[in-house]
């Protein structure tokens, strides 16, 4: 007992310690954060002064009003980029993920490898060759031409994703519904689909996420389009001569919100459909 009472306070003292460098490093990163926020409430005049403000003495919502006057169609478009990646993502790995892990065809294993050869391929090769391709189909500085090319970058991971998920699906459920009649199909939307809820709210965060950020595929295949996405949006406010910084950081504060809010939403399906399929019973 004397032992385990002299023991406590170094105990707490510990705790404290890892405590405050948690805080101390959650600090530091998530300085930048409010710093963004910070220089979007700061004037003009105010941005060049030394030291800068650490708070915003003199706020001014001008930055913001840039948004609402300027960055809407391009928040629009990259809505819309976002929720055709995602349905396309989830549409072309779902099957391919069950295909993998519950009908396992010739050449899986190669496949799985080819997959994770193919998030290893530099984004701006990908984006030269979908150039070249859409250059001679006409799709250069289109929305679908965006989600395909977006896409590519989601899929790959999306099937990996699946893959590990289903392959933790009972297999009695899915002789069951053989036995009762179903097909591959029938068995794969009415059962396998809706058990994998949570490696679909997953996929469909990060392939979101990654177009909604995407920044190559829009500068090398939309840059002067009709429709180009927020991170074009922002990259416009930034010139030889002319740099509104207010405008720009409250542009990312506003273009950084959904992403947040659904994050936040979806992050307990998201940790059970990463870790889906990490152990085995």
């Amino acid at each position: 007992m004397t032992g385990i009472a002299l023991g406590t306070p170094q105990r707490r003292n510990r705790t404290w310690v890892r405590t405050t460098i948690g805080v101390l490093l959650t600090a530091a990163m998530l300085f930048p954060v409010y710093w963004m926020l910070n220089v979007s409430l700061t004037r003009d005049q105010d941005m060049r002064k030394s030291p800068p403000d650490l708070f915003p003495a003199h706020a001014t919502l001008e930055g913001y009003r840039a948004v609402l006057d300027q960055q809407l169609p391009y928040l629009g478009t990259s809505l819309v980029i976002g929720l055709g990646t995602v349905a396309l993502t989830v549409a072309l790995a779902a099957p391919a993920g069950y295909a993998l892990a519950k009908l396992r065809p010739r050449g899986g294993g190669v496949l799985s490898f080819l997959l994770l050869v193919a998030q290893m391929v530099p984004g701006i090769i990908m984006a030269m060759g979908f150039y070249a391709i859409y250059l001679q189909l006409g799709l250069l500085q289109s929305v679908p031409g965006l989600i395909v090319a977006d896409s590519t970058l989601a899929v790959p991971f999306a099937v990996l994703i699946f893959t590990a998920f289903m392959s933790g699906i009972p297999g009695e459920l899915i002789q069951a519904a053989q036995m009762d009649g179903a097909r591959a199909l029938r068995t794969f939307w009415s059962i396998v689909l809706p058990m994998s809820r949570n490696s679909v709210v997953t996929v469909s965060l990060f392939a979101f996420l990654w177009s909604w950020s995407d920044f190559i595929f829009a500068s090398t295949l939309a840059n002067g389009g009709a429709h180009e996405p927020i991170t074009l949006g922002i990259y416009h406010y930034i010139g030889n001569n002319n740099q509104q910084w207010n405008a720009i950081m409250a542009t990312a504060v506003v273009a950084s919100l959904p992403a947040t809010v659904i994050l936040v939403l979806a992050q307990r399906y998201v940790a059970a459909g990463v870790t889906a399929g990490a152990v085995k019973d």
